[in-house]
């Protein structure tokens, strides 16, 4: 995997200070210019985010398979089987709402990692569902960090412009310093 920083669109090399873009799991920073290795990577991550899915959901089936097999009765399965379900959707909201917007828009129940870590591992077949289907529209978590770099990259133009244009103090009539 190629994850040396990528120059920013357009340009040959970037310039000392200029903003670098954040390299992406299994992208790395080809997300950038969008060139063959980052078209073979956008096919890829899907098949393995629904691979990891249907492993998953295989164990979990097992899981209910030997409460099944305990006899604890209907209930204790239905209760197992719906507790799957709700964890599951609940990590795939919050994949979803973590890749497309970022971490940063994660509030309430939905920033909690540590208090309902079992939450998030339970559902982890929701979540790489999640995962999945974000990996068909693009490279999961792109949408931020692409908005991310692009807003640092505009601040950069901003500084560099406002160097350019501010007057030279040491020019005609301005003397030395001020007593």
């Amino acid at each position: 995997m190629n994850d040396a920083p990528a120059p920013s669109p357009g340009s040959a090399a970037a310039p000392a200070g200029a903003p670098e873009p954040a390299a992406i799991r299994w992208f790395g920073t080809s997300w950038v210019a969008r060139g063959s290795d980052y078209r073979r990577r956008r096919v890829l991550v899907p098949v393995g985010a629904l691979l990891a899915a249907a492993a998953g959901a295989l164990l979990l089936r097992f899981g209910v398979e030997g409460v099944r097999m305990s006899d604890a009765g209907t209930l204790v399965d239905g209760l197992l089987v719906a507790a799957i379900a709700i964890c599951s959707c609940l990590a795939a909201l919050r994949t979803w709402k973590l890749l497309s917007e970022g971490r940063d828009a994660l509030t309430g129940w939905m920033a909690e990692d540590k208090s309902l870590g079992a939450v998030w591992i339970i559902g982890g077949v929701g979540s790489l569902l999640a995962y999945f289907a974000r990996s068909l529209v693009e490279a999961p978590g792109e949408a931020v960090e692409r908005a991310r770099y692009q807003q640092a990259a505009e601040r950069y133009e901003r500084r560099q412009a406002g160097r350019s244009r501010r007057p030279d103090t040491r020019g005609p009539g301005r003397g030395g310093r001020r007593r």
